[in-house]
């Protein structure tokens, strides 16, 4: 299995020429200094061949937290999360160190990989899961592909499977009944169920160097 974790990084002066500023800042300039981030981080991740999954900052007493979620096909270990760290604090010197406000004070970078909690709501996050139990609620009167509309159930419903495949339209489920395909647009967001027979495969939580003991507050994602 894939070793998973995180890299954390923590600058040791003020950015972008601004002193350090306690107190919490507003929602919407979080939501702000969100959009910023994202238009000098997605570009390295994606450069580095991997996909952006979650950006998020947030103030966590003095300084800024900034989360950095990446992942890949096949799984992103914990050496290629400390490249993509480094790259992305280099990023984020250049583009403050040329005049832009991207973060603004001390800030800290955390980089990792997903979570087994994260939610599955794209389909690469599905073809990710293969061979995992999921749970995932079926909206509406949502059916497997090919089965009548007639005998669709009403309501939504929990369906809990192992996901045998996946691809950009569709994901197959083995069910205690069935092996049954359904349309993402029928699905809610899926969540893989922790099997105490593969615990030996869940992603490592293993962090490093992380320092931050920080209670964290208003958090935009």
């Amino acid at each position: 299995m894939t070793q998973r974790g995180r890299a954390t990084r923590t600058t040791g002066r003020p950015r972008g020429g601004q002193a350090p500023r306690g107190g919490q800042a507003p929602r919407g300039d979080l939501a702000a200094r969100r959009e910023r981030l994202r238009g000098v981080i997605a570009p390295v991740v994606d450069g580095a061949g991997y996909d952006l999954e979650d950006l998020s900052v947030s103030r966590a007493g003095r300084r800024h937290v900034v989360r950095v979620i990446v992942d890949a096909d096949g799984g992103i270990n914990l050496d290629a999360v400390a490249d993509v760290s480094r790259a992305v604090s280099a990023a984020l010197d250049a583009a403050e160190e040329s005049g832009g406000d991207i973060v603004a004070g001390e800030y800290q970078l955390e980089v990792s990989s997903p979570g087994v909690d994260r939610p599955l709501t794209l389909p690469r996050h599905w073809r990710r899961n293969v061979g995992r139990l999921v749970r995932v609620t079926v909206r509406g009167a949502g059916a497997p592909a090919g089965q009548p509309g007639g005998e669709r159930p009403a309501g939504d419903r929990q369906v809990t499977g192992r996901v045998v495949a996946a691809d950009d339209e569709r994901v197959v489920l083995e069910t205690d009944a069935e092996h049954a395909e359904w349309a993402y647009d029928d699905l809610g967001p899926g969540r893989v169920q922790v099997e105490f027979s593969r615990l030996d495969e869940l992603p490592d939580s293993e962090d490093v160097d992380d320092d931050d003991d920080d209670d964290v507050e208003d958090e935009e994602r």
